[in-house]
C-alpha cells in the first residue's frame, strides 16, 4: 500500500511538472463545433482528458463517444482537455467553451492544485465558479464531476480535505460524482506510459469504464425517452 501511494504521488507530481510550464499561457481549446445538432457532452479537463501521448481516438472521451453511439443516444462528445492546467486555468477557459450550447458538463481538474500545495478551498472555489457559470446557461447543463485524490504521504489531513472538496461540490450542486478518475489505473505501471504519468490506451479504456458507470445513467435518463438528449425547462434531463 505504501509503495502504491508513492507511485501515485510520483504520477501526479510528474503530471504537475509536465504541465506547469504551460500554465502561464494555457492553450485555448476551440468551442464546441456547431456542425452537429446533437446535444453536446463537454469534457473540461487536463492532459488526462486530452489523452496526452496517444491518438485522439484513444482518449477516454472518444471511447465514451463509442459507448454513447452503441447505446443509441444522440450526444456528441467534445474533448476540451488541455495540458498545463490547474482549476484556475480551467475556470479561465469556460467562457470561451460555453459559446456553444452544452447539454452535459463533465469537469476533471484538481491534481495539479494538490501537487502545488494549493489550499483545497481554492480548488473548491474555482470548481464552484465553473459550476455557477454553467448554471447561467440556458438551458442549464447537467453536471458531472470527476474526483481526484492525493496519496496519504501528502499528509492525511490534507488528503482528506482534498477528497472532501469533490464530495461536497457534487452534493451542493446536484452533480453526478465519479469519486476517483484514476481508480484501478493510477500507480499501476502496466497501465501507464513509459513516463509513468499518463495512462496507456488500456489505461484510458479503464478510465472510460469508470466514467461510464456514472455518465451512462445521466445520459440514459433522457436519451431513452425519445427526447434526443434535450433538457427540460431548467436544462435537466427528464426522468
Amino acid at each position: 500500500m505504501i509503495v502504491r501511494s508513492i507511485i501515485i504521488s510520483a504520477l501526479v507530481a510528474t503530471l504537475s511538472g509536465c504541465e506547469q510550464a504551460r500554465e502561464e499561457s494555457p492553450a485555448k481549446a476551440p468551442p464546441p463545433s456547431a456542425e452537429s445538432e446533437r446535444p453536446s457532452v463537454l469534457f473540461l479537463g487536463t492532459s488526462l482528458t486530452a489523452g496526452l501521448g496517444l491518438e485522439p481516438e484513444q482518449a477516454y472521451p472518444a471511447l465514451l463517444q463509442q459507448k454513447i453511439d452503441s447505446a443509441g443516444l444522440r450526444y456528441r462528445v467534445v474533448n476540451a482537455g488541455v495540458s498545463g492546467e490547474t482549476s484556475a486555468g480551467a475556470l479561465r477557459r469556460v467562457d470561451w467553451l460555453f459559446r456553444e450550447p452544452v447539454s452535459v458538463l463533465v469537469v476533471e481538474t484538481g491534481a495539479n492544485d494538490g501537487l502545488r500545495g494549493l489550499p483545497p478551498d481554492s480548488l473548491r472555489a474555482n470548481i464552484q465558479a465553473i459550476f455557477d457559470r454553467a448554471k447561467q446557461l440556458q438551458p442549464r447543463p447537467r453536471l458531472v464531476l470527476l474526483g481526484m485524490r492525493m496519496p496519504p504521504n501528502y499528509g492525511r489531513a490534507y488528503a482528506e480535505r482534498f477528497q472532501e472538496v469533490y464530495r461536497d461540490l457534487a452534493r451542493r450542486n446536484d452533480a453526478a460524482l465519479v469519486p476517483f478518475l484514476l481508480e484501478g489505473v493510477g500507480g499501476i505501471p502496466s497501465l501507464n506510459q513509459p513516463d509513468g504519468m499518463h495512462p496507456t490506451a488500456e489505461g484510458q479504456r479503464k478510465l472510460a469504464e469508470t466514467v461510464w458507470r456514472v455518465l451512462g445513467p445521466v445520459l440514459n435518463k433522457d436519451g431513452k425517452d425519445g427526447k434526443d438528449g434535450k433538457g427540460g425547462k431548467d436544462g435537466r434531463l427528464s426522468p
